[in-house]
């Protein structure tokens, strides 16, 4: 191969030195270039990774003078693993972005049981009741002891809807608050690209409970 290579990233054009692509010898980066290359080719003979072209300058930039990019962390931290790139992948973890998300927030998130599976149940809910609708409504019973889950069962079994329909997050043993995993809740939604707010839910007169203890109403709007 030519000591210089012209790349197709996404649609974002790149040249480099052939060293360079293969500094880290055990990232996927280097084995693209590594024999016989690959890699497609795109119509003007430059090969083609078909990835975010905007982040791998970032990618190139610490291949060239390691130096750890400070913007758009999380994405070309995606790029990182992608690509295999040790080294950076360890450096990015250390940053506070990073750091918070796999350390701190993801940590919290696999204390509480069913996390993932009751946002997506949340989703499924939310769009089941989207029809001919500009909004939906799903209501999510928070406990964080398992005191405050059997309180929330008994205001549960007093309330006056589908408990079905109700999804349920907790107990969990973690330092972070109630409020802590509804902003969780909110921006993990968000990140799939639903818009969502929440407030808390309040129940009927007479309900035996302060149904805002437990109970709180994510609202989905559609358009």
């Amino acid at each position: 191969m030519s000591p210089i290579v012209e790349l197709n990233v996404g649609g974002e054009m790149y040249t480099t030195m052939l060293s360079t692509l293969k500094k880290h010898p055990g990232s996927k980066l280097a084995e693209m270039f590594s024999g016989q290359p690959k890699l497609r080719t795109d119509s003007e003979g430059r090969f083609f990774i078909d990835r975010p072209g905007t982040y791998f300058k970032y990618i190139l930039e610490y291949l060239r003078s390691n130096q750890v990019p400070t913007q758009c962390i999380q994405d070309v931290y995606k790029e990182a693993l992608f690509y295999d790139i040790e080294p950076l992948i360890k450096q990015l973890e250390d940053s506070p972005q990073i750091f918070g998300e796999l350390v701190a927030r993801k940590q919290f998130l696999a204390r509480v049981p069913n996390y993932s599976e009751n946002i997506e149940l949340m989703i499924r809910i939310a769009r089941a009741e989207a029809v001919a609708s500009r909004r939906s409504s799903v209501i999510v019973c928070v406990v964080r002891t398992e005191e405050d889950a059997a309180r929330c069962q008994d205001a549960l079994n007093s309330l006056d809807m589908d408990k079905k329909s109700v999804v349920k997050f907790g107990p969990w043993k973690a330092a972070p608050s109630i409020s802590d995993l509804l902003d969780c809740i909110q921006m993990d939604v968000e990140a799939k690209g639903y818009k969502i707010s929440f407030q808390p839910h309040v129940a009927e007169k007479g309900f035996r409970f302060k149904s805002h203890d437990f109970f709180y109403k994510f609202l989905f709007t559609w358009w």
